[in-house]
């Protein structure tokens, strides 16, 4: 048995074959077919003359039959896809059921893609009534993979809507991330700016990380079907992430609230962590000021020059002298700091962040300006840790970014990379070098791409994989773009 074409003389025996098919999944209790609204004849003659409608003969008899469609739905337009930029869709796929359970749909199914790709689509999109388990279980057994939910304008039930590749060379659209939360006892320090400014959906009012994309247990984003970036790297492997599909993921980004002063504290090196720290990794990472008080912000940034270790541990000792051993620089929304392990650092009150940084979780806390919490009690140092680490020797000084429209490269360390990208129109971007991590941190533009975009607001961000198609931040906004080195 395959699907051929079907002929317009075989309109009356395909209308009484689709009248059987409604009332069965009708007293199945399904909402999603009527007859005479969808399916109905007109449709069914249209699909035939644009040579769209295929059959499938048992015996003579119409065993099955599917609309094929180079291109899909205009309702398809406004939905989230995982991959493609040529789709092509079907509709109407119906057995007969007296050949229900046979197999049947699958073998009509594996005819739809072969002719798919045989007419040039790189990907094949279709919809399932959420009630109906056969259609569901059939589309996941032949690979399909879902992506969200959805309501047709003339059907009363919800549909679940899937997707596929179909070449080896599909490319994969960029991922929509939803952050985890890092808040209360945890963060202390944090506040509701997250929630209020950028629109995150945290619970708590005292929450201090958004972590956008991250890999840490407890803690990892997800896609927007709740599939956790662990997930989403094993399914995907190197279109997703290139070279890191078998190994760790290696960055972690996230937007950070300090509503109130965060601690002094420092970051080992991947050798001191590794020797120390039950083979974690240390950690570089980098500052971009995405909002400060009125007048500009404050952050510790170093320590002063002369300064020596044993200064600095005599007076966390005591704790007193601590603050005036601290280098202090003011900083404006645009801002860039790199701060390498082994860098005092510390984020001033008022200010928000967003930070990239190499996957870990390993912070070295030596001074928290004598804070206690309501019962009186202190957060935990690590001085000697913290002191071990710690490189007296580094001078940083922040990077103006200047707001001129373009696509701007202000870091590249050993450890990632760091574009500014602003545009009052079109401004491609970058190649993606093994993943990209997109943060909208201006305005509402559109991440746009052959024959798709995505709509993105300030605080979103997206997961641009390894073999996304080429990419245009579009509209009036900015954003920052981190990739690996």
């Amino acid at each position: 048995m395959e699907l051929i074409q079907a002929a317009e003389q075989e309109l009356d025996e395909l209308i009484t074959f689709y009248q059987h098919v409604a009332d069965y999944i009708g007293d199945q209790g399904f909402r999603n077919w009527h007859w005479g609204r969808s399916p109905g004849r007109e449709a069914l003659l249209q699909d035939i003359r644009a040579q769209k409608l295929y059959i499938m003969r048992e015996d003579g008899a119409i065993a099955a039959a599917v609309a094929i469609h180079r291109g899909q739905d205009p309702a398809y337009d406004d939905y989230l896809w995982t991959c493609g930029i040529r789709p092509g869709s079907f509709s109407r796929l119906a057995v007969h059921p007296s050949m229900q359970g046979a197999g049947l749909g699958g073998i009509v199914l594996d005819d739809v893609l072969q002719i798919l790709r045989r007419s040039g689509c790189d990907c094949v999109r279709c919809d399932a009534a959420a009630a109906n388990r056969n259609a569901i279980s059939l589309y996941e057994k032949m690979g399909f993979r879902r992506c969200g939910d959805m309501q047709w304008a003339d059907s009363e039930a919800d549909s679940i809507r899937f997707d596929k590749p179909l070449m080896r060379e599909t490319p994969l659209w960029p991922i929509p991330m939803v952050p985890a939360f890092r808040d209360g006892e945890a963060t202390p320090w944090g506040g509701s700016a997250l929630r209020e400014e950028y629109g995150k959906q945290a619970q708590n009012d005292i929450t201090g990380e958004s972590m956008e994309v991250s890999s840490i247990p407890g803690l990892e984003s997800r896609d927007l079907q709740g599939r956790t970036l662990t997930e989403l790297i094993r399914e995907f492997g190197e279109k997703l992430v290139g070279a890191y599909a078998d190994k760790p993921f290696p960055l972690l980004l996230k937007l950070i609230d300090a509503h109130q002063q965060l601690s002094v504290q420092v970051h080992p090196g991947n050798g001191y962590a590794v020797a120390r720290e039950k083979g974690q990794a240390g950690k570089n990472e980098a500052w971009l000021v995405l909002d400060t008080p009125p007048g500009g912000g404050e952050l510790v940034y170093g320590v002063k020059p002369g300064t020596t270790i044993q200064a600095l541990r005599e007076a966390c000792e005591t704790g007193t002298g601590v603050e005036v051993l601290l280098n202090r620089v003011r900083v404006s929304p645009g801002d860039v700091l790199y701060i390498p392990a082994g860098c005092v650092h510390s984020v001033g009150e008022g200010i928000v962040l967003y930070e990239i940084q190499e996957s870990s979780d390993l912070t070295y806390r030596f001074y928290d300006w004598n804070r206690a919490d309501a019962n009186g009690k202190k957060r935990e140092l690590h001085l000697d840790r913290a002191l071990d680490v710690t490189d007296i020797r580094l001078a940083p000084v922040p990077v103006r970014v200047e707001k001129a429209f373009g696509v701007r490269r202000v870091l590249n360390e050993e450890s990632f990379t760091l574009d500014i990208i602003r545009t009052d129109s079109v401004e491609m971007l970058p190649p993606v070098n093994e993943f990209g991590i997109l943060t909208v941190t201006e305005g509402e533009p559109m991440l746009r791409f052959s024959g798709a975009f995505i709509r993105m607001k300030k605080g979103d961000t997206c997961l641009l994989p390894r073999n996304s198609p080429a990419l245009a931040l579009v509209g009036n906004g900015a954003a920052a773009l981190a990739m690996p080195v």
